[in-house]
C-alpha cells in the first residue's frame, strides 16, 4: 500500500481516507490549501488505485484495520482522521477503537453510522453498477454526486479513479458496507467530531446526517456548506477552511 506523506509539524497530523471511487489524489486540492508544514498522510484504500492489487476481502473491518495501521505506522504524536463518505464511515470505526494519539475526527459528507431508510436493496443493487463504465460514472457525477459541473481535468480524474478498482472492492461498499449499522461502535468515539455536509448533497444530505449520525456520535457538530457529495473536489477551499477551524478549536 503506497502512502503519500507531506509536511512535518504544526499540530496534529492529518490522516485522510477517501470515498468509494476516490483515491489519495481526491484530497490534493484540500491539502494544497492547508497551512504550509501541516503533516498529512494519504493513501489509496485497499482495492482502489495503486492498492487495487491488494487482496480482499474489502469489507469495513478490513478497511478499518488498514486505516488504523497507516496511522500507527506513519504518525508519531497526535493525529486527526479526515474521512470522506465511505472513508468517513471507516474513520468512525477507527475512532471507536480509541487509538493512542487520536485528537479528533473530521468527517466530510460521511456515510452515517445508521443506514438511512433510502438505502434499500434496490438502491444498493443500482449503486453497485454506478462505476461499470465511463458513461455510468459520468451519469453518476451529473445526476447524483455533484451540485454542478467539475472542471474538465478534475472530471477526467474522477472517472479514472472510479474505474480503477478491483471488482470486489467496487461491489463491497454498495452491496454491504453502506448498509452496515455501526451505531454501537460510533457511540464509543471519545474525541471531538466535526461533520461537514454539502447543502446540495443528494447522497448524504444534511437532514440525513442530522437524523442518522448526530444522535449516535458523541461530541459531533454539523456544518453545511454549498456543494454536492464530492466536496473535496467541488469545494476544496470550504473543506480546508472548515478543517482549519476544527484544528484551531482543538488547540483551544
Amino acid at each position: 500500500m503506497r502512502v503519500r506523506t507531506g509536511g512535518g509539524g504544526g499540530g496534529p497530523a492529518l490522516v485522510f481516507a477517501h470515498h468509494w471511487g476516490g483515491s489519495a489524489g481526491t484530497w490534493d486540492e484540500v491539502v494544497r490549501r492547508l497551512p504550509p508544514g501541516r503533516a498529512t498522510v494519504r493513501f489509496d484504500q485497499r482495492g482502489w488505485g495503486t492498492s487495487r492489487e491488494l487482496p480482499g476481502p474489502y469489507h469495513l473491518d478490513r478497511l478499518t484495520d488498514d486505516l488504523a495501521r497507516v496511522a500507527e505506522e506513519c504518525v508519531t504524536g497526535p493525529f486527526v482522521l479526515v474521512g470522506h463518505s465511505m472513508g468517513g464511515k471507516v474513520g468512525q470505526l477507527v475512532a471507536a477503537r480509541r487509538p493512542a494519539g487520536l485528537a479528533g475526527v473530521f468527517l466530510v459528507a460521511p456515510a452515517p453510522p445508521r443506514p438511512p431508510a433510502a438505502v434499500t436493496e434496490a438502491y444498493r443493487q443500482a449503486l453497485s453498477h454506478a462505476y461499470d463504465s465511463p458513461g455510468s460514472v459520468g451519469r453518476a457525477l451529473d445526476r447524483v454526486l455533484t451540485a454542478g459541473p467539475l472542471p474538465g481535468p478534475v472530471r477526467e480524474t474522477v472517472v479514472r479513479d472510479s474505474l480503477a478498482a478491483a471488482d470486489g472492492a467496487r461491489a463491497e461498499w454498495p452491496l454491504r458496507g453502506i448498509a452496515q449499522d455501526i451505531t454501537a461502535q460510533a457511540r464509543r468515539i471519545g474525541v471531538p467530531v466535526a461533520v461537514l455536509a454539502g447543502g446540495q448533497d443528494r447522497v448524504e444530505p444534511p437532514a440525513v446526517l442530522r437524523a442518522c449520525l448526530l444522535p449516535y456520535v458523541p461530541h459531533a457538530t454539523l456544518t453545511t456548506v454549498p456543494g454536492g457529495h464530492l466536496l473535496p473536489l467541488e469545494a476544496p477551499e470550504a473543506v480546508a477552511g472548515a478543517l482549519g477551524d476544527f484544528l484551531a478549536g482543538l488547540r483551544g
